[in-house]
């Protein structure tokens, strides 16, 4: 394959499949999680805030290990496929096991919680980190990464949107009235999806760009080669400030309805079929209609991003499309319950601008492992990227604890009335707080030295090398 050549569009989708995966259960841990572990599990807020906070602050320490693993992993299949195949089956049932109640004590109920969520993100790790890292793999060429990210990110949203649409509605169903066997059914059956979601994956893309073959194995030079590329540090300082945009505001979505919005009556034109005329709409619809058509915001925003990132650059692209996200966000502190239909249209417009966001940072990702090869002529790709979900993990450790942490200091308590000073958190938490952490990632983003012109000069000189010593990438 040359630099200027495409990927098939079979390789292209086939490797979307692999966040269609691994978003079933990501999306849950963004949206429900919190809400499962204190309104089904029973775990009291600040318990929760707790464990999650710890859980995945340790297992993002795993995150650069697993990364060194997989770059020195040798197969038949590459370093990274494999991984696929070896681990979604212990993945799928270990997901089970985590959204299943014991008949436990509050102490043997807690200590279940921690070992299995533990034990999940510690799998989705091993399996994830290698499935993104393949995106700096498949191809060398930096505009078919974009493409290949903003597929990624397709298959992404739209993992976000079944589980936005049916999470709640099958737990409801699969439980006839026991919420906890709701919840594990439910998760039975996104395991068995997964499974087939990822052999898609593992089957139908080929890996190509290798790291250089005069390259020495080293743990420490590898971690000093990553200590010290300057733009793969801005933009780990950026995605926690931006996780942690996404995170504060994710955490609590479910209470914002559950507590502050309420169950409302709405009135649509007579002539929609099923839901025209007027009618109430409760906790599952509000969430359902509200995060569902947040994820189609976001999946007809990520299909616009090659066009704006060749048009305007992608740090341009960022930066525009995060002011208008983080306006949508912070003018929730505005919102009164009853404005059902402008608390959903605001989302659409925040989501639309905020939810692409992602694709293009784990393109550039690729391009800091393209960076390092051309600095130091070495290459890690899967510690950057491991490094790199562990910023992500790190955000949303932090970003969970702190909103349940807050949510517990103004006297949050589950499935009773909430205090006005817990009601005010609640908005703060879907409003002022992350936007405050999104203009942070925005003044961050403004130091990313690595644009257009810059990446088409590397992929030159890399080609140049690769064909001097006889490494041109295979087709």
């Amino acid at each position: 394959m040359t630099a200027d050549s495409h990927l098939p569009l079979r390789e292209k989708l086939s490797y979307g499949f692999g966040d269609l995966a691994s978003v079933l259960y990501w999306q849950t841990f963004m949206v429900y999680l919190t809400f499962f572990y204190t309104d089904v599990f029973g775990i009291a807020a600040a318990a929760a805030g707790t464990m999650l906070a710890l859980s995945r602050s340790v297992d993002a320490f795993f995150d650069p290990v697993m990364g060194m693993i997989a770059d020195r992993t040798q197969t038949r299949w590459g370093k990274f496929r494999p991984y696929l195949l070896w681990l979604c089956v212990p993945f799928a049932i270990m997901g089970v096991l985590t959204f299943t109640v014991p008949e436990f004590g509050p102490t043997g109920k807690l200590a279940w919680a921690w070992i299995t969520y533990n034990g999940l993100m510690l799998l989705y790790t091993a399996i994830n980190i290698p499935y993104t890292a393949m995106l700096g793999v498949l191809t060398p060429n930096p505009n078919e990464r974009t493409t290949l990210s903003s597929i990624k990110f397709v298959f992404a949203f739209a993992a976000g949107m079944i589980v936005s649409a049916t999470v709640l509605p099958l737990a409801k169903v699969f439980g006839h009235g026991n919420d906890a066997r709701g919840w594990q059914m439910t998760f039975v059956v996104i395991g068995v999806a997964a499974i087939v979601f990822f052999l898609i994956t593992f089957f139908n893309t080929k890996e190509r760009v290798q790291p250089p073959k005069a390259q020495k194995t080293s743990v420490g030079r590898d971690l000093l080669d990553l200590i010290t590329n300057v733009p793969w540090l801005i933009l780990l300082a950026t995605t926690i400030t931006f996780i942690l945009y996404v995170a504060l505001r994710s955490s609590v979505t479910v209470h914002y309805f559950k507590y502050f919005v309420g169950t409302q009556t709405v009135t649509l034109p007579a002539w929609l079929p099923k839901i025209g005329g007027t009618q109430e709409w409760h906790l599952e619809s509000l969430v359902s209609i509200f995060n569902t058509s947040g994820q189609l915001a976001s999946l007809l925003g990520v299909m616009a991003i090659p066009f704006f990132a060749r048009l305007a650059g992608r740090k341009r692209t960022f930066i525009g499309m995060f002011i208008i996200a983080i306006l949508s966000t912070a003018s929730y502190y505005l919102l009164q319950p009853s404005q059902v239909f402008l608390i959903i249209g605001i989302n659409l417009i925040g989501s639309f601008t905020g939810g692409p966001l992602s694709a293009l940072l784990w393109a550039m990702y690729a391009d800091t492992a393209d960076y390092a090869e051309w600095k130091r002529g070495r290459r890690a790709t899967g510690l950057v990227f491991s490094a790199s979900i562990f910023s992500q993990k790190q955000g949303w450790a932090i970003g969970a604890g702190v909103a349940l942490w807050l949510m517990a200091s103004v006297g949050f308590q589950a499935n009773v009335d909430q205090t006005p000073e817990s009601l005010h958190g609640l908005v703060k938490l879907m409003s002022i707080f992350p936007a405050a952490f999104g203009i942070l990632a925005i003044v961050l983003i403004l130091f990313y030295p690595l644009n257009e012109k810059k990446m088409q000069q590397i992929e030159t000189e890399l080609k140049a090398r690769r064909d001097a010593i006889g490494e041109s990438t295979p087709a």
